[in-house]
């Protein structure tokens, strides 16, 4: 008995006395680059709130819905979450009691659960819209299915934050791990010799550790890589099927040159690979290295120590500053709207201030599509939605009849 639980006794302890040691200088850095993160996500997400507010063309697109949404998750734990995480890390204690904690942490996981739950049907409304009945995607998308979709983000959440957490479910179990010294595994986990104080740690059992990862990111992430896959392979697709137009002859090579069709198409393949990575490549790089963690954690005894779990913890709370560069500054409807915000409605930057007339149309059954400078002959229904998402009206076209 004695051997077996020496090791986990000077583990515990050189956790402790190894805790939130921090020298001035330190804890001056860490503050300023902190506070600057937090100032950072909300100043971002804020401005998407008030682009959807003011901009009533980006109100009438059903997908800019859950983008606010989104920013509201991520605005709020930017407000009421990660202040208090900054706090805690640089002055090493938690001092506004265990209620409090049970509190913060309920709120922590409810708001980063809705972020990701958003960032999911942001996926699946992409996919649905360009992939599968496209035509129909704007009757199909009501304002009833969308609020149900938006209040599932929020709703889910609460049934593994606030119900289990509040009534201890997550430790359940956990009390029985007993230590030396007449404390339990909790309270030891929670209480810094160095300080004197008591820490806002949040231990979970393995049911709730595999049912919170699954919700909060496994099930979402799966349904993010299917959609994104789809939408990749379809834009591949639709892009031959540009190129199969141009060598057609659906736009002149004498206007454009046979170098401008290979280009086009090349531009298309390379926006599409470059989006699609760099939204999951983010995602999966804030999220994943906390809910492996997560999931491991309980199945090793509780042994990974505090500063990989910090470490792991501000990587998810950046993805909240990056969404809005993700999913909305990348949109060149809502970098419009930015700028008549920061420079006060100047007319420069209005919606169609600057755009020119595109100097060639061709229409087919009275649709005609541009991309860039050029517009071609698209007979496929599923292409024209393809275009008209992927480049949020970028391009102008003229109908011909």
């Amino acid at each position: 008995m004695d051997t077996e639980s020496g090791p986990t006794e000077n583990s515990i302890n050189e956790e402790v006395n190894t805790e939130h040691v921090l020298n001035p200088t330190e804890r001056i850095i860490l503050s300023v680059f902190l506070a600057t993160l937090i100032i950072m996500t909300v100043l971002g997400n804020l401005l998407v709130m008030v682009a959807l507010c003011k901009d009533r063309h980006l109100r009438k697109k059903k997908t800019n819905y859950f983008i606010v949404s989104l920013a509201f998750a991520d605005l709020l734990v930017a407000l009421v979450v990660m202040p208090f995480a900054a706090i805690e890390l640089t002055t090493g204690r938690w001092s506004y009691g265990d209620t409090f904690c049970l509190v913060r942490t309920s709120l922590d996981v409810l708001l980063t659960t809705a972020s990701i739950l958003h960032l999911c049907c942001i996926a699946l409304d992409r996919y649905y819209a360009i992939c599968c009945q496209p035509l129909v995607y704007r009757n199909k998308m009501t304002p009833i299915r969308v609020a149900l979709m938006l209040g599932g983000c929020w709703i889910i959440p609460s049934f593994i934050s606030f119900l289990p957490i509040m009534q201890s479910w997550n430790a359940i179990g956990i009390e029985d791990l007993n230590i030396p010294q007449g404390r339990t595994w909790i309270e030891e986990r929670k209480f810094s010799s160095v300080a004197n104080e008591t820490n806002c740690v949040f231990l979970v059992n393995r049911p709730y550790a595999l049912i919170c990862s699954a919700v909060a990111f496994y099930v979402p992430l799966g349904l993010m890589v299917l959609a994104y896959q789809r939408i990749y392979v379809t834009a591949m697709e639709h892009a031959r099927q540009i190129g199969t137009l141009q060598r057609a002859g659906s736009a002149p090579d004498s206007f454009y040159g046979p170098d401008h069709q290979g280009s086009s198409r090349m531009k298309i393949e390379t926006k599409a690979a470059k989006t699609l990575a760099v939204i999951m490549g983010c995602f999966c790089l804030c999220w994943a290295p906390f809910f492996i963690t997560n999931v491991v954690d309980p199945f090793i005894r509780y042994r990974v120590p505090w500063q990989v779990w910090t470490a792991w913890l501000w990587l998810g709370y950046i993805n909240s500053g990056l969404n809005p560069f993700l999913y909305a500054f990348l949109n060149r409807a809502f970098r419009r709207a930015f700028l008549m915000i920061l420079c006060c409605g100047d007319d420069r930057y209005s919606r169609h201030g600057s755009f020119s007339p595109r100097p060639y149309s061709a229409s087919v059954n009275g649709t005609s599509i541009a991309l860039r400078n050029t517009c071609f002959e698209v007979p496929s229904p599923t292409l024209q939605e393809l275009l008209r998402h992927s480049f949020n009206g970028g391009a102008q076209c003229h109908h011909t009849p």
